[in-house]
């Protein structure tokens, strides 16, 4: 499977069929953990001993960027903690890099603190199996999945594709011609265009996928006629796919997205992409039983709350609320599917 990254010197209007470089998505783990986990103690993450009452101080970890996905799920807990009056002192710190593991690695030394909260989801599971991280969910305390998302499917307005057949067909005509774009490799929007490959019965392999930040950077390409199809976060393009400038072929989803009725699912075009974007949260290791207790009433009590509902809303997230041995054993599952779908895709 080709991941390509264009050069300098690329026409980046012009059409890329035959990627000039291979990467694997494999990232130096230890060298970049030790970095970032030295800037992290620049941040306010605090080290008190989590005893008693824990809304009073709350540190929640998105383990990406600013402005991504994990960003936003975190700054709306954040916001919804603080409106309820759940944690008093609800804080995010950012800790980025390797698919959410650069953030697990720094978690996984805070023994017992129980204030703090890692945000967690199918880009860790992939960022786990994609760089071997010597750190997994096992170095954690399982608390709670919480919300999910559906990549859909989208190509440039013009496009003369519309249904899902209409791609298959002429993908299978010319496997490594027909060039995609999404998030990073090993990406759930990456997962979501091997296993529809699979089910179309195209070799994962031969894949070609240019990796890109967001949704944005992914439209830009379909545009400039860079790429030919892209998949991305709904909540990503909805407003985009709402103005006309990009078309949806489908939603990986179970039913049609509300306000978006007439995009029809993967599924009913018969192809069962099951794959989804879930999110959750994380405990320190170590913590006790009580303190465990404590912080998944919080949750409990913010995925109840008015304004929550209306986060899922407006982010068109999905109630998908798991805890205790169902949740570890779809972490079980959700892990053996996506590293399936990687060594599908050779990564």
């Amino acid at each position: 499977m080709s991941i390509h990254t264009p050069s300098p010197s690329e026409d980046s209007g012009g059409k890329t069929s035959h990627p000039s470089r291979r990467m694997f998505g494999r990232i130096a783990y230890g060298a970049i953990a030790v970095a970032a986990i030295g800037t992290a103690t620049t941040y306010s993450v605090r080290a008190a001993s989590a005893k008693g009452d824990l809304s009073s101080n709350l540190t929640l970890i998105a383990p990406a960027g600013a402005g991504g996905g994990w960003d936003g799920f975190a700054r709306e807990a954040q916001q919804a903690m603080r409106v309820t009056r759940l944690a008093n002192n609800a804080q995010v710190v950012n800790i980025p890099g390797a698919g959410g593991t650069i953030g697990l690695g720094k978690f996984s030394t805070m023994h017992g603190q129980a204030d703090t909260l890692l945000a967690t989801g199918t880009a860790m599971t992939g960022g786990i199996a994609l760089n071997k991280s010597p750190v997994g969910f096992d170095n954690t305390t399982l608390l709670a999945r919480v919300a999910e998302d559906y990549d859909v499917l989208i190509a440039s307005a013009d496009s003369p594709y519309d249904t899902i057949d209409d791609v298959i067909d002429a993908w299978k005509k010319d496997p490594k011609g027909f060039v995609w774009t999404g998030g990073s490799a090993g990406s759930v929007d990456h997962l979501t265009i091997a296993q529809l490959a699979l089910l179309g019965d195209i070799p994962a392999s031969d894949i070609t996928y240019i990796p890109k930040s967001g949704g944005g950077e992914a439209i830009q390409t379909l545009l400039s006629g860079t790429t030919d199809f892209a998949s991305c976060g709904f909540n990503e393009v909805s407003d985009q796919v709402e103005a006309g400038r990009v078309k949806a072929i489908g939603v990986a989803a179970p039913e049609r997205v509300a306000g978006f009725e007439d995009v029809p699912t993967m599924s009913e075009q018969g192809y069962e992409v099951t794959l989804t974007n879930w999110r959750g949260w994380l405990g320190a290791p170590d913590i006790t039983g009580e303190e465990s207790a404590q912080l998944l009433e919080i949750l409990q009590k913010t995925r109840d709350s008015a304004e929550w509902k209306d986060a899922l809303e407006r982010n068109k997230w999905t109630d998908v609320w798991l805890t205790g041995e169902e949740f570890a054993e779809f972490i079980k599952e959700d892990t053996s599917r996506v590293e399936k779908l990687l060594k599908e895709l050779g990564l």
